[in-house]
């Protein structure tokens, strides 16, 4: 089989390394990734979103399944190209896309159909309605309509101090893009869900959860996701019922896009936070979460090659993991979220890794004249598996120690403390 992978990342890192087991990988990135380009039979460095070369390139190399990763190039329907040109594709088409690039979309889909777990919503289109919802709903989170990147969103009581900080960064919003999203504050603990989908059924693979804020102890800023920690099964603060309840939200949203005529083929990745009201949806994105991939796909036993092709034949091949945990913890450059350096040259020892038991990534890094260095964003990943979480995480933590240069991580991610503050936190919301 000749799979496409298109994209450049620490997720689309761990994507071609298992598509590269059993299928033969071409590649299309926007500029040269050393761990994408090293697995790949032949890549093409070039804009993703120009469709003439790249989907002639692809045709010429006779693919026999397509898939498009990042949520950038999925809003430009990149996915499209190849559709259109008949090849088999295991990534949502750009109006199926919508779904995450468009948060009104995923909302209104939502309401309409009745689908549990929306929060309260306003959609505010000018400065008077923002003011007024604000001022009805109390607290509340400020979300753009469009991609963010995970660092859009501001909730009151944690990023903005006062009303006064809220209105104006809802401002800032319809100054931007016209309109803006405010939800009601939600209170619990965050876990991420991802499923395979073939446009009518899905098939879930273990629950994850991510670290968005910056810094130890989830402080600082919102970021990409520092890294992330699974079980292989349920996560230490949720029982069985949270996760069937996402499971059936999941379902009804694919059942309801169905039934607009807008089926979602791909990987659906539902951000959920099981709150004292049962379980809620944060939002939902139309690819692999960055690091939840790692995550997920490292303890994945069945042929990815095969699972996509069975997606796009809308035959979905049930896939099966592993029990263990695993850990993932990302390296980012000084200055990263805000205004990380670019150009700081890093390397890191796979083979000390290995020997540990642990893998690396490549995230946002580019290679000249065989060195590898920073762009502004998450550098590299390293991730760790075991039959304990404890355990995963100190391999994960020892494997930090063999990537080098001006690279900083949150130690925390995975440990013993973190978690117990995390159950806690759910024995409370329960009283």
């Amino acid at each position: 089989m000749k799979a496409l992978l298109v994209g450049a990342g620490a997720r689309e890192h761990i994507l071609a390394e298992k598509l590269s087991r059993s299928a033969l990988l071409y590649s299309i990135m926007a500029a040269p990734h050393p761990g994408i380009s090293r697995l790949s039979k032949e890549f093409l460095v070039h804009d993703p979103t120009d469709a003439a070369v790249v989907g002639e390139w692809a045709q010429s190399r006779k693919i026999d399944i397509a898939f498009v990763s990042p949520d950038g190039l999925l809003a430009k329907g990149v996915t499209d190209t190849f559709a259109d040109m008949g090849i088999p594709v295991a990534s949502p088409l750009k109006k199926a896309a919508q779904i995450e690039w468009d948060k009104g979309y995923a909302r209104n889909l939502m309401i309409s159909h009745k689908i549990a777990g929306c929060p309260e919503i306003k959609i505010a289109k000018d400065f008077g309605e923002a003011r007024a919802a604000i001022k009805e709903m109390g607290n509340v989170a400020i979300k753009p309509l469009g991609l963010t990147g995970g660092k859009g969103v501001k909730i009151m009581g944690e990023h903005l101090n006062s009303e006064e900080e809220a209105i104006a960064y809802c401002s800032t919003l319809l100054e931007k893009d016209g309109s803006v999203l405010l939800e009601e504050k939600l209170e619990g603990e965050e876990f991420t869900l991802q499923a395979f989908c073939d446009g009518q059924n899905l098939s879930l693979m273990p629950p994850v959860q991510d670290h968005k804020r910056a810094f130890e102890g989830d402080v600082g800023p919102n970021t990409g996701g520092m890294g992330a920690y699974s079980t292989g099964n349920l996560l230490p603060f949720m029982q069985q019922k949270d996760l069937e309840a996402a499971k059936e939200i999941m379902q009804a949203t694919i059942d309801a896009m169905r039934k607009e005529r807008n089926p979602f083929t791909g990987v659906l990745y539902g951000q959920f936070m099981l709150t004292s009201k049962g379980v809620k949806v944060i939002e939902f994105n139309a690819r692999f979460g960055d690091p939840e991939a790692m995550n997920v796909l490292t303890l994945l036993k069945t042929d990815l090659a095969e699972i996509f092709a069975s997606m796009a034949e809308g035959k979905l091949k049930a896939p099966s993991f592993s029990n263990n945990s695993t850990v993932v913890k990302y390296l980012v450059p000084d200055g990263y979220p805000d205004a990380g350096k670019a150009g700081l040259e890093i390397s890191l020892n796979e083979k000390e890794i290995w020997n540990l038991g642990a893998k690396a990534y490549w995230g946002a890094v580019y290679e000249k004249e065989g060195r590898i260095y920073t762009s502004t964003s998450r550098a590299a990943a390293v991730v760790a598996q075991a039959p304990t979480l404890e355990e995963a995480e100190s391999k994960a933590e020892h494997a930090t120690s063999f990537v080098r240069g001006p690279l900083w991580h949150r130690r925390d991610i995975g440990t013993r403390e973190l978690i117990k503050k995390r159950m806690e936190h759910v024995r409370r919301l329960k009283g």
